[in-house]
């Protein structure tokens, strides 16, 4: 069995700049609910520089105490030093639980530094929970293509380590004026043969990311054919939002894997869902189940997507699709015209 002398719940806190990945604040969240069930302390990692503001927003969001590493060499964000930096911190520190985002940056990331630490890691989770008798950190991911879940614990090594997607748990509410402890701490030597050279940073192309997006329009299987998806592009362009899709459509290749939403794919949280062609398996459920308003179009009346949809157009998505859109084009032009004129200012694009 492990060493009794590890405790307390980690997050990595993500970070481009002053802009912080939200799946940190969604984990500090998780943390805190799993140190209080543990009797221990919820901590933020902030590594970077010029970041120790970070630090103190992370205890707003359930954080007892931060460790900062501020240092030149941490930014920009390159993985072979910041995973050199966090493993010396988890070996110093010895915490009992690491939590990262399953994101790009957090996958990275993770797997690094379990190797450097010599323990586990169950990456992609999607439910957290613990022993307490055993304190043991209970780690649930989808298996079998999306069709099992499958609970994975770290029985002999530590810390125990699992990146969680991003979207899974809600943010906590801030609490302005709560106080924690910022631990400094120093980068150490960085070897530089494990650290990429950074080139040349470009802006984003404008697209949004899917787990951020306010309006998501998502299509599947019942979409036909890889032609249909420029009616959801045109759809989600005048609603302000992003295109995604079902796990066939995906198989398909008619959506980017990326923009996969569902048990194998991505958890979102949007204002406004729109789901095109799709049926409503559960396993597509389980990734836009928490949109604040679902909006179904499908031909099949029995589809299951019709119980869990606020609302629900029955029709041929060819006909429905285009004749939504260019209705809302036309209501979003009255709007603007109205507040051109002297009426109320209205703003289009997503809530």
């Amino acid at each position: 069995m492990p060493e009794l002398d590890h405790r307390d719940v980690w997050v990595y806190v993500e970070h481009r700049g002053d802009e912080v990945h939200p799946v940190s604040w969604e984990l500090l969240g998780v943390a805190r609910r799993l140190a209080d069930e543990l009797g221990e302390e919820a901590a933020a990692v902030v590594l970077g520089h010029g970041a120790r503001h970070l630090a103190e927003r992370a205890f707003a969001c359930g954080a007892d105490r931060a460790y900062l590493v501020d240092d030149p060499v941490l930014e920009p964000y390159r993985a072979g030093a910041h995973a050199q930096v966090l493993a010396r911190l988890v070996e110093r520190h010895r915490p009992g639980i690491v939590l990262l985002g399953a994101t790009g940056v957090g996958r990275e990331l993770a797997g690094l530094v379990a190797t450097a630490v010599g323990t586990g890691l169950t990456a992609d989770v999607t439910e957290l929970a613990v022993d307490r008798g055993r304190r043991l950190l209970e780690a649930t991911r989808p298996t079998f293509g999306g069709k099992q879940l499958a609970t994975i614990v770290c029985e002999r090594h530590r810390p125990q380590m699992a990146t969680v997607r991003p979207g899974v748990f809600p943010a906590p509410e801030p609490e302005p004026g709560r106080q924690g402890t910022v631990i400094p701490a120093e980068a150490g030597v960085v070897d530089p043969d494990l650290v990429a050279e950074v080139l040349e940073v470009l802006p984003a192309d404008g697209r949004v990311d899917l787990e951020r997006a306010r309006v998501v329009v998502a299509g599947g299987r019942g979409l036909g054919e890889a032609g249909n998806v420029a009616l959801l592009r045109e759809l989600a362009e005048v609603l302000g939002g992003v295109v995604a899709g079902s796990r066939p459509a995906v198989e398909a290749g008619w959506i980017p894997r990326e923009a996969q939403v569902g048990q194998t794919g991505k958890v979102v949280r949007p204002r406004l869902y729109v789901a095109v062609g799709i049926s409503g398996a559960v396993q597509h459920l389980v990734g836009m189940q928490d949109a604040e308003v679902v909006v179904a179009i499908n031909r099949d009346p029995d589809a299951p997507i019709f119980q869990v949809a606020d609302y629900g157009i029955v029709g041929d998505l060819r006909q429905v699709v285009p004749a939504l859109t260019e209705e809302l084009r036309l209501r979003l032009r009255s709007l603007a015209s109205r507040g051109a004129t002297g009426g109320e200012p209205v703003r289009t694009g997503s809530r």
